[in-house]
Order: C-alpha cells, then sequence, then structure tokens
C-alpha cells in the first residue's frame, strides 16, 4: 500500500489539500494518507499528524513566541517520515517550516513534491535553488512561475489555480443574505481579518473600528465576517461583541458570505483571491510586527504590490493599505468610495473577471493529482506544462 504524506499549515493549504487528497482517492482508493492541516483535509480522509493551527504564525517576534511548539511538531513529522517512510511527501506553500521538511525528507531518499509554490517572486528569490534541489517536480498555480523555475532546471508543471474548482455560492445574494439572517434590501460588507490568531489580533479591531466608522456614513450598511476554520470562533465573537459593531459572524461559508457582500475588506492572502473571484469589490489590508517589516523590507526590492489579486492583476486594481496605512480611517474612506461611485465599483469587477480568467480552467485539483501519480509511479519525466 502506497504511503502520501501532505504537509499544510495554514487555512488556503488545508483547502488546496482536502482537494487534493479526494483527487488522489479517486484514481486510488488504496493510497494511505497522512499530513498536518486541519478540519478540511481530516474530512477529506488524510489521518492528521498534527494541526496546522500549532504552526501557523506569521512574524519574527511571532515566530520565537511558538518555537517550542514549532519545533516539537517539526520533529515528530521527522520521526514519522524515518520509522513510517511514505512514498512521497507533498508541501503545499508554508515555505520556512516545509522546507525545512522537505530537507528531512530529501536525507532519507523520499521524494518531495511541492504544490503552490512560495512567493518567490517577492522575496528571497534564493529559495528557488533551494527548492530546486529539494523537490522531484513542482507544481505551480500561477503561469508566471513557470519561468522562474524552468530557469532552475525544475521540472515544473502549470495546472491553474485550485481556487477556481471551488469558489462559487449557489445563492443569490438575496438569498444569502438571509442566510445569516440579514437584511436582503441592505448592503453588506464582508469583513475577511485573517485566518491566522497573529493575525487576529493585528487586524480585526482596526476592522471593526472601520465599520463603526462606515455606519456612521451609511447608517443602511450591515456587515458579516466568516470565521476560518483553523480559529476559535468565540474569539473572534467575543471580539466583535466587546466592539458594540453589530456584526453576523459565522462558521465559515466564507463563497456565501461573499455572495452577500457589496464590498470587502480582506486580509492578505489567499482570501484576496476568493474575494476576487465572487467577483467583490475589497480593500486589501496587511499588518506585521515593526521588526518583522524591517527585516521583509530589506529583502524585498522591485515588488509593486502586495495582494495577489494586484499581483495577478499587474497593476493596482483593488486599494492595498500596509502596516501604518491599513488603518480604521483608510479602510473607511475605500470602502465608502467603491459605495458611492458605481463606475469605479464596475470597473473593479471587470478587472476581477480579467482575473479569474489568468487563473485557468476548473479542473485543478484533478490535473494535480495526476502529476502526484506520475511521481508516485516514479515516471516523471519532461519539463513544461500540463
Amino acid at each position: 500500500m502506497k504511503k502520501i504524506m501532505i504537509m499544510s499549515g495554514e487555512a488556503s493549504g488545508d483547502l488546496h489539500g482536502a482537494n487534493l487528497a479526494r483527487e488522489i482517492r479517486k484514481k486510488d482508493p488504496s493510497i494511505a494518507l497522512y499530513g498536518v492541516g486541519s478540519r478540511r483535509m481530516q474530512e477529506a480522509g488524510v489521518a492528521m499528524l498534527a494541526d496546522a493551527s500549532q504552526i501557523s504564525v506569521v512574524g519574527i517576534t511571532e515566530v520565537i513566541t511558538h518555537l517550542g511548539t514549532i519545533y516539537g511538531v517539526l520533529s515528530r513529522l521527522k520521526r514519522f517520515l524515518k520509522q513510517d517512510r511514505p512514498d512521497l511527501l507533498i508541501l503545499i506553500d508554508f515555505p520556512d517550516f516545509n522546507i525545512m521538511l522537505g530537507k528531512a525528507a530529501r536525507k532519507l531518499g523520499i521524494p518531495v513534491l511541492y504544490y503552490v509554490s512560495p512567493q518567490v517572486w517577492v522575496w528571497r528569490k534564493g529559495r528557488i535553488k533551494t527548492i530546486a534541489r529539494l523537490v522531484k517536480a513542482m507544481i505551480v498555480v500561477f503561469p508566471f512561475e513557470v519561468p522562474l523555475y524552468q530557469q532552475a532546471g525544475v521540472d515544473v508543471r502549470f495546472v491553474g489555480h485550485p481556487l477556481t474548482d471551488v469558489v462559487g455560492s449557489g445563492l443569490s445574494q438575496e438569498q444569502a443574505k438571509a442566510l445569516f439572517g440579514m437584511d436582503p434590501k441592505r448592503r453588506t460588507i464582508a469583513l475577511l481579518p485573517g485566518s491566522r490568531r497573529t493575525e487576529i489580533a493585528n487586524l480585526l479591531p482596526d476592522m471593526l473600528r472601520a465599520a463603526e466608522m462606515l455606519l456612521t456614513r451609511f447608517p443602511d450598511l450591515q456587515f458579516v465576517l466568516p470565521v476560518a476554520p483553523t480559529l476559535d470562533r468565540e474569539i473572534i465573537a467575543t471580539a466583535v461583541s466587546e466592539s458594540g459593531v453589530p456584526v453576523s459572524v459565522t462558521d465559515g461559508r466564507v463563497y456565501d458570505v461573499l455572495r452577500a457582500a457589496d464590498a470587502a475588506i480582506v486580509t492578505s492572502g489567499t482570501a484576496t483571491l476568493e474575494t476576487g473571484l465572487m467577483g467583490v469589490p475589497m480593500v486589501i489590508v496587511y499588518r506585521i510586527s515593526r521588526l518583522t517589516h524591517a527585516v521583509i523590507s530589506r529583502l524585498v526590492s522591485g515588488v509593486k504590490h502586495v495582494g495577489l489579486v494586484n499581483i495577478v492583476a499587474d497593476r493596482r486594481l483593488v486599494p492595498e493599505f500596509i502596516q501604518e496605512e491599513a488603518n480604521p480611517a483608510n479602510m473607511a474612506d475605500a470602502v465608502s468610495k467603491m459605495l458611492l461611485d458605481r463606475s469605479y465599483a464596475d470597473e473593479i469587477r471587470e478587472g476581477l473577471d480579467e482575473v479569474r480568467k489568468r487563473l485557468g480552467d476548473k479542473g485543478t485539483s484533478a490535473r494535480a493529482a495526476a502529476v502526484v501519480m506520475e511521481i508516485l509511479q516514479g515516471s516523471s519525466q519532461g519539463h513544461g506544462n500540463l
């Protein structure tokens, strides 16, 4: 019986890992799947070796405070690699942790497949060479990533973005609003504060203050916040309750939430692509510790955009506010413009439609699973796209 280990470290990786696991099972139900993720991967039949919430932190100061837990999980996974020797290790994004685990697998002679590249086009481009030494093949989800890995001699495959398979809602906007107990006639703003505890701490209070400002300008507004599966709903609900801002908090169902939304305030990351694929005008925000930002600023050069939607569009399609600029006033002003200027909002929606086209056709997870089976059978040859 073949064994595969799938390593995900955050909510988006949990989603992609779950969909990949289901497609692998379709091709060979006998394969045993193990890994690190969250609820979605577990529901897809992956036996959990650890929960992603134990290692899902961002930033230098944030990582330092969680080092004991992170290295404890890493040691546990290394033991699994050594004792159980899976036939393939699949790494999903999450580079700092995954590269360490990949090196351990390589030393043991276990093939490594990387699915969803780290953002090497933004910073630490030297990682491409590191990854090239580790992997049997690279599955990328953005077309502009292909030449980066080809130049490093990596067997690279573009399969499209896995979100194109899953993003969508069968509800009308009115039905979606009713689902969350909201007034179908009132305009709705979605708040997506992130999937990591540090993101919630850094950004949720200011998102709620922005919502409060918006309510003074547009008394008819209503707000909804979907809680990521990697987070404790009670922590979010308590923060919302203490703010005094009327926000409907729901467990997941992010696509139905976005169907209900006329605009959104979104933490930079995969959620910006989900919001974009749903065609919702958005404001992208992000904030990390000052120390982490100072270090990253020295490593990053020539980066025009932070939000994935803007990176794929190759222009400032939607506003993005980073660090001190990610304040309540800027968030509220940007959303206000979208609500007041219909032509501006329509222009954003047209740009988001172009982003969707650039992310490829549906069937991504099945194409990725085909690469997995190819590598698993030891018959990977050549370079280029599927």
